[in-house]
């Protein structure tokens, strides 16, 4: 197993090269030169087995590099029944919305309380092996953006690792309250966190111009340290959520949910930077058996705009929604997809990539959209809907669901609304505990605007839904601020130097 660039087709290296410089020189992804093929038959052992052990031979096919122990051992350490509430780390509920029928795949048990646990609980031991085998010896330097859920995430995976540092920059007042003051605390001696003015865009953009810059990498060269990614653009990061999408078809094997082998099921993912639904794709084109991907955008809807039109336009107003870890209008995924959708026409993708670089715009052809419109139907919603959906399943079924599952629960809704396909079973992807959103959530419930500060809003919605509050988050209330540094969106490349010191 070979890794390719999406923008030179002729660089390939080794899954560990891959894992360990996160992004390629030019700035494009590696992408999976060929994809394992699974039957039923795999689906029905995999069905017998524990989440660590489909994860270890999901694993084993994309790491030949990667000996069963070690793979093993690391399934061991991300998926510890301790880190996990629980011990399954993503358990199917399943709930009713009037006629509908869904699965909510809840994959937000984990220490930072949002589905980026279900990678980055990994990547760290993934990436410290990688260095390893390359032999770089050098120091790794994880450089991450976050819209509010991946910093959290990976400083807590990486926080102490040896031979790492991480820093994170989000967006000032592009996060929740929750998510600010679960990164604003964050323990660790390798950790550092810095806001930015500007929206995750501005974030993700300085991030990847660091990474490309040729005399910060020097600079960083002449210290014995070496840039590495945690975000989604890192493929160590994309591959373990490639796992939860066959773990959930086979526990739905388990419980005889699906009535007969082989059965189809829509997956609907809540996403902005098309991490999350890119790894269901390339599930079902190892074989999951999936009929249709459903894309859920909130009013920051490029991917729904192109997804249906194939034109891809980030020239539009930037709005700060209530399901603030999707507000994004680059989404850096969507780049491998159009690799696999052009039978891996790397100068294609890379001419796209540049239009976007150059007027914030591109097109693709008919027959790269005809392609993704087999696979993809994608809607959107604004806050209002995503309010209505929050309390709505609320009070029918008493479930509580955070702002991103509520946006992918009114998309769901749409979806059969216009196509009329209800009864294909349906996994709705849950990426984050409804508490690290409690005022919007709060507000959704009792049509109120929510008062006091984060922790009395948390209060407050336990004591009027019942829903268990996550002890990570309790955890919260009596730690110490660490963090309250700022910069500039173009001053991005000197605080990672700062603080490196």
């Amino acid at each position: 197993m070979k890794y390719c660039c999406t923008r030179n087709s002729s660089e390939v290296v080794s899954a560990p090269q891959a894992i360990a410089q996160g992004i390629s020189g030019d700035g494009g992804l590696f992408v999976p030169q060929s994809l394992p093929q699974y039957t039923q038959s795999d689906l029905a052992a995999l069905a017998h087995c524990t989440y660590q052990e489909r994860a270890v031979k999901i694993l084993a096919d994309f790491l030949p590099e990667f000996t069963r122990e070690e793979l093993e051992a690391c399934a061991a350490a991300a998926y510890a029944p301790e880190k996990f509430s629980g011990g399954n780390p993503a358990p199917l509920s399943l709930q009713q919305e009037g006629e509908l029928s869904m699965y909510l795949l809840e994959l937000w048990h984990g220490p930072t309380c949002a589905f980026k646990d279900m990678a980055l609980q990994l990547l760290p031991h993934l990436l410290t092996r990688s260095l390893q085998k390359t032999g770089e010896g050098k120091e790794a330097v994880i450089l991450t953006a976050t819209s509010g859920d991946t910093g959290k995430a990976a400083l807590e995976g990486f926080r102490d690792v040896p031979g790492t540092k991480i820093l994170v920059f989000y967006p000032e007042h592009g996060v929740s309250d929750m998510q600010k003051c679960q990164m604003a605390v964050q323990e660790g001696e390798n950790v550092s966190v810095c806001a930015i003015e500007g929206n995750f865009d501005d974030a993700q953009t300085g991030v990847k111009q660091i990474f490309t810059d040729p005399a910060v990498k020097a600079r960083l060269a002449e210290r014995g340290m070496m840039f590495s990614s945690a975000n989604s653009i890192n493929w160590g990061r994309l591959l373990p959520q490639i796992v939860y999408y066959f773990s959930a078809y086979c526990d739905l094997m388990q419980t005889g949910e699906l009535e007969a082998p082989g059965e189809k099921i829509n997956i609907v993912v809540p996403t902005g930077n098309f991490g999350n639904i890119l790894a269901a794709y390339y599930a079902r084109e190892m074989g999951l058996p999936v009929h249709r991907l459903v894309c859920a955008s909130n009013a920051n809807n490029v991917l729904t705009e192109f997804l249906r039109t194939g034109v891809y336009d980030r020239n539009r107003p930037f709005h700060a929604t209530i399901s603030p870890s999707m507000d994004i209008l680059v989404s850096s995924n969507l780049e491998r997809l159009l690799y696999h959708m052009t039978g891996g026409d790397s100068g294609r993708v890379a001419g796209w990539m540049q239009q976007l670089n150059r007027t914030g715009r591109y097109q693709v052809d008919g027959a790269a959209l005809a392609r993704i419109q087999e696979l993809f139907w994608a809607g959107c919603c604004g806050d209002s809907e995503t309010k209505e959906a929050i309390r709505t399943l609320f009070q029918t079924e008493r479930y509580l669901c955070d702002t991103h599952t509520a946006v992918a629960v009114n998309v769901y809704g749409q979806y059969v609304k216009e196509t009329g396909d209800s009864r294909t079973p349906t996994v709705v992807v849950s990426t984050a505990s409804p508490y690290k959103f409690a005022p919007s959530v709060l507000e959704a419930i009792t049509g109120q605007p929510a008062s006091g500060d984060e922790f009395a809003q948390v209060d407050e919605l336990a004591a009027l839904t019942g829903a268990p509050v996550p002890e990570p988050i309790l955890r919260l209330r009596d730690k110490k601020v660490r963090f309250t540094g700022r910069c500039a969106k173009d001053g991005m490349a000197q605080a990672v130097l700062a603080m490196l010191g």
